[in-house]
């Protein structure tokens, strides 16, 4: 599957609700969607204006058969660091900060 395909894959369920997130430490620091300090809309703006020079993906540090994909964007003049994986028919995010 390519980055156009994990893209439109991702703001479907950003735009569907379809949307967890993975218990960490510092969650209030690095995953503002999950503390509401980021709406799904831009987070789907956000990855949506990303180009496939901005993604790459690596195997879940706990689970290598997850794939974790991850964004590194400029939006607004802001650095983005967004990170998730999909388990049907979530996506479910690790991080999202700038």
């Amino acid at each position: 599957m390519g980055y156009r395909e994990i893209k439109r894959q991702v703001i479907d369920c950003l735009k569907k609700g379809c949307v967890s997130h993975e218990q960490r430490n510092d969650i209030d620091v690095k995953n503002l969607l999950a503390i509401g300090q980021v709406s799904l809309e831009e987070v789907a703006e956000i990855i949506g204006r990303s180009r496939g020079t901005d993604y790459s993906f690596s195997p879940h540090h706990s689970d290598a058969s997850v794939t974790v994909h991850i964004v590194k964007t400029m939006q607004a003049g802001q650095s983005w660091y967004v990170k998730w994986y999909f388990v049907e028919p979530n996506s479910v995010f690790i991080s999202v900060h700038h």
